[in-house]
């Protein structure tokens, strides 16, 4: 899967990125801009770690061990998504605390917050909707890759079962079979697992069936 390069790649261009260089123009960016962090197709901004990134998007393809281009894009999709949702999270943090944290005591940091909501609350109410919709998106991209990955297991389930059926056959009389002469790709370790799993569905149904299951 290349996406580590592609990213490294989005983040380099986005060092390159103009922008507003006063601290009012930045600001004024950072509340009325946020949509090009959201929606945009550099995923890991100028600001953010890119080495953090890699490693969330490590900790994706390791759960899901995605294979093939596929399941590989929907994988990325789910990395880059939950990445953006956890900077909507910070977004909000840094925006409601923007004008608390100089706040001399507990009254005036509650009435700065206050104001703070009332004076963004259209940034906020923006970050709220981007959180909907890709939050949405993380459920569906879920959904389609664990039904596309059930759908490609149970073919393998089935590819292998043949597949010791065929081996089982030819060691009855005595033969050696060669797995690549019927298109066969499994390496040994799948086909011991899988023949392993089949001596346990069989033990299993004998156990139940002298248990009247």
């Amino acid at each position: 899967m290349s996406t580590p390069n592609r990213t490294a790649i989005n983040w380099a261009n986005a060092q390159h990125s103009t922008g507003p260089k006063t601290p009012e123009g930045k600001k004024h960016s950072s509340l009325n801009a946020l949509r090009h962090g959201l929606t945009g197709q550099i995923v890991v901004m100028p600001t953010e770690d890119l080495t953090a990134y890699q490693s969330h998007l490590k900790s994706f393809t390791d759960e899901y061990t995605p294979k093939g281009a596929t399941e590989a894009n929907l994988v990325q999709s789910l990395a880059d998504t939950s990445w953006r949702l956890n900077r909507v999270a910070a977004l909000e943090t840094n925006l409601l605390t923007l004008t608390t944290v100089l706040a001399p005591d507990p009254i005036s940091g509650a009435v700065s917050m206050a104001a703070a909501i009332e004076t963004h609350s259209k940034a906020l109410a923006n970050l709220s909707m981007h959180s909907q919709r890709l939050s949405r998106q993380f459920e569906r991209t879920v959904t389609q890759l664990r039904d596309l990955q059930k759908t490609r297991r149970a073919q393998e389930k089935l590819e292998l079962d043949s597949l010791l059926d065929i081996m089982k056959m030819y060691k009855d009389k005595g033969e050696t079979y060669d797995p690549s002469e019927h298109g066969f790709v499994f390496s040994e370790q799948q086909i011991d697992a899988r023949r392993c799993a089949r001596n346990h569905e069989t033990l299993a149904a004998k156990a139940c069936g002298r248990q009247e299951c």
